[in-house]
């Protein structure tokens, strides 16, 4: 059953990541970047890095990509327009990933891969990360607060300024 939902999540990554470098239409692709993301952020959960899968959905589901949509979504008046990319540079690309390809298949198939004696189910990170960042790392985590609250008052301080006009 495992193999099967890890099939389904690297399906869900591959597939709308080659939508969104061969689609036309910027909409659909970011559209399908979602998609990707989504399928990371499983693949990242059934390795047992519960916290990343999460920090993928979070911010870049969240975050990234809706300030994407909405500014694409926004930012057109009438038609979208599409994506275009000559023939030239298809092929350049074409050619370049594929020796990309290659050179990563011989080097994998060239690899000892370590091989565990059994499978053991991962363990989650969440707990460890927050035993961590509360514990040991308290004082470093209190002062990126501190420095990400002053930068967050700086950015208004000067939105208001501007507008304004001063």
């Amino acid at each position: 059953m495992k193999e099967i939902v890890l099939n389904v999540f690297i399906l869900l990554t591959v597939i709308p990541c080659l939508w969104v470098a061969l689609s036309s239409n910027i909409v659909h692709a970011a559209f399908s970047l979602l998609v990707t993301f989504f399928g990371v952020a499983g693949l990242y959960v059934l390795l047992g890095a519960d916290f990343i899968g999460v920090i993928q959905v979070i911010v870049y589901i969240g975050g990234i990509l809706v300030l994407i949509i909405f500014g694409v979504m926004m930012t057109q008046r009438g038609k979208l327009l599409s994506l275009s990319v000559q023939l030239p540079g298809k092929l350049f690309a074409g050619l370049l990933c594929g020796i990309i390809l290659t050179a990563l298949i011989m080097a994998a198939s060239r690899s000892l891969w370590p091989v565990a004696v059994s499978l053991v189910n991962p363990e989650p990170t969440s707990a460890a990360i927050g035993d961590l960042l509360l514990g040991k790392y308290l004082a470093a985590f209190e002062v990126v607060s501190v420095l990400l609250l002053v930068a967050l008052v700086g950015a208004v301080l000067i939105v208001r300024r501007s507008v304004r006009g001063e």
